[in-house]
């Protein structure tokens, strides 16, 4: 059994591995600020999770200890990316021409008419 643990704690790790790369390698590669927010939060997130979990089940005294560490990150990460996002929004940062999609434009700051909402500003 302990074998077995051992086998898929490093076919996390390797897993986490591999997310963290593309996680980085988003970073690199996507036009924008919030392109980069995305690629950086959703990838290394699943990186650090598999790479944590994985750890803690090579070493079974530390498995509570990462449980809380990997809880820690999922409560975090997303949080601390949408505050980027959102005081970048705030402060004029602009979006990419590269960029197709942009809710946040479709959503808040413009309403039915086509005029702009100043309280979302």
């Amino acid at each position: 059994m302990l074998i077995l643990l051992k086998v898929i704690g490093y076919f996390l790790i390797s897993i986490g591995a591999v997310f963290l790369f593309l996680g980085s390698l988003g970073l690199i590669r996507m036009p924008d600020l919030y392109n980069r927010i995305q690629a950086g939060t959703k990838a290394t997130t699943l990186g650090a999770l598999s790479t944590i979990i994985g750890v803690g089940l090579i070493q079974p005294s530390w498995f509570l200890k990462t449980l809380i560490i990997a809880l820690f990150i999922v409560m975090t990460n997303p949080i601390g990316s949408q505050t980027i996002a959102r005081s970048s929004i705030k402060n004029g940062i602009k979006v990419s021409k590269l960029t197709t999609v942009n809710k946040y434009n479709e959503d808040v700051l413009y309403n039915k008419s086509g005029d702009i909402n100043d309280s979302a500003l």
